[in-house]
């Protein structure tokens, strides 16, 4: 059986912001065609961590290579200004071990 995860990688970035879930939402939606056209993005959740208030990102890259060009791209770099966030955002990047569906 061949495996669907090889070489697939996640990266959840978590943030505090300034703004109010609804500004967050307008500022996602603006940005979603510059995400779209991200070569190598397979899937990002926009998400809201309830315990912690924060408000981020995961990301399902198809190479650790496609997930290293966005982090060095401008886009990747306005993330804190564009969003107003609270301190540096913090980043998280985990292997797929195996994935349940397909």
């Amino acid at each position: 059986m061949k495996d669907q995860t090889k070489g697939k990688i996640v990266q959840i970035v978590r943030m505090k912001s300034e703004l109010s879930e609804e500004e967050i939402l307008k500022i996602s939606m603006e940005r979603e065609p510059q995400y779209k056209a991200l070569l190598g993005l397979l899937q990002k959740y926009y998400v809201k961590f309830k315990s912690t208030g924060e408000y981020g990102g995961i990301y399902i890259w198809d190479s650790v290579q496609s997930m290293n060009k966005f982090r060095e791209s401008e886009l990747a770099a306005s993330i804190p200004k564009k969003y107003k966030a609270i301190g540096s955002p913090a980043i998280e990047i985990v292997d797929i071990l195996f994935q349940l569906k397909k």
